[in-house]
């Protein structure tokens, strides 16, 4: 069974860092690409980093562009997503996500609350 596990979420003061983790289990990731989206309150589901299988292209939401850095580490079977300077319109539900083939994302955590406070 596919499980994908966050961690590193919390509260954390406008101008501050997290670093978000996903360890995935169940299967490897390292041919597949991986990312983050969020869900703020009421709102939909968006998109917000993610980084293909190899090499250094990734890809980011313009709202997180120079702030947020997504790495993974493939032997680990993980994810990360260092996010600095946070705003209080970072604050939502932060879910990693994964492949199942060489595009698109088929499998998603529970998610991990970030919450940013003035």
């Amino acid at each position: 069974q596919v499980q994908l596990v966050e961690s590193g979420g919390g509260l954390v003061q406008a101008g501050g860092s997290l670093r978000l983790s996903c360890a995935a289990s169940g299967r490897t990731f390292s041919n597949s690409p991986m990312g983050w989206f969020r869900q703020a309150p009421g709102k939909e589901r968006e998109f917000v980093a993610a980084k293909p299988w190899s090499g250094s292209i990734t890809y980011y939401a313009d709202s997180v562009k120079g702030r947020f850095t997504i790495s993974r580490d493939n032997a680990k079977n993980s994810v990360y997503l260092q996010m600095n300077s946070l705003k209080l319109e970072d604050t939502a539900v932060y879910y990693c996500a994964a492949g199942r083939g060489s595009s698109g994302f088929d499998y998603w955590g529970q998610g991990t609350q970030v919450t940013v406070s003035s």
